[in-house]
């Protein structure tokens, strides 16, 4: 049977809102199942003390996020501080590991951290259609023995090599608890560009009323090694200095 155009395109139109809807009862389900989108939105800041293990070797670290977009981490390795992201709203900056002095990065990466360092906190899916952001159900599937709701989300392209770049990662939602437990991206660059980068999320505990994975495991899909971020401790809205995101005066 053959539909005329008009009543092709409303098939079309209610198929493709029945997607959205659904899409949207997930990132409902999800919110109000880590403690509801008005608990999310008192969140100002967030400070985390973890241990991270790659290699074999166990290094102590700590990060900062603010509502704003400035953020900064830090992990010691045989008594050596390395910064690592720090981010004072303009300036993005590290720690090079074979000097030991900070860094800046370079324009087009400090633009790409730019544009989800503030939309992504507390949560890149808390009014992100008002981020500019869009999300598609694709289905169910099943992750290492677990069914999953299956999201793209597409955020704002990046630019690499100075080119516009689509900006996508996958989530797979658990369908029972409707928390995340993996997030999946292409690499868009460095040696392991066009590999999919894999996060995998695990050990959800509650902190002042809303539930975040304590274990984080990152690395390449279908590759050895990675790192894992055990965290031992979460401070929400904690009393930040300022200075500690600054790039150091004289560098």
């Amino acid at each position: 049977m053959k539909l005329r155009p008009a009543l092709l395109f409303v098939a079309l139109s209610a198929m493709f809102a029945a997607q959205a809807q659904t899409a949207d009862e997930i990132i409902k389900k999800y919110l109000e199942n880590t403690g509801g989108e008005a608990k999310w939105r008192t969140v100002e800041g967030m400070r985390m003390k973890a241990n991270l293990k790659m290699q074999g070797m166990e290094l102590p670290m700590e990060s900062l996020q603010l509502r704003d977009g400035k953020t900064f981490s830090s992990v010691i390795f045989q008594g050596m501080t390395f910064n690592q992201n720090v981010f004072d709203g303009s300036t993005l900056w590290s720690t090079n590991q074979m000097t030991m002095k900070p860094e800046k990065s370079d324009a087009e990466s400090t633009e790409n951290y730019k544009l989800t360092a503030a939309a992504d906190f507390p949560d890149p899916f808390l009014d992100y259609q008002k981020k500019g952001y869009k999300v598609e159900f694709l289905g169910k599937e099943t992750v290492e023995g677990t069914e999953t709701f299956k999201l793209k989300l597409t955020k704002k392209p990046i630019k690499v090599d100075g080119k516009d770049t689509e900006n996508v990662s996958i989530y797979y939602f658990d369908a029972e608890n409707y928390v995340p437990l993996v997030i999946e991206s292409e690499i868009t660059s460095g040696p392991a560009k066009g590999m999919i980068s894999q996060t995998k999320m695990s050990d959800y505990q509650e902190v002042n009323g809303l539930m975040m994975p304590f274990s984080i495991t990152q690395g390449a899909k279908g590759q050895p090694g990675g790192v894992t971020i055990n965290t031992t401790t979460v401070e929400l809205n904690p009393k930040v200095d300022p200075k500690i995101f600054a790039f150091p005066s004289g560098n």
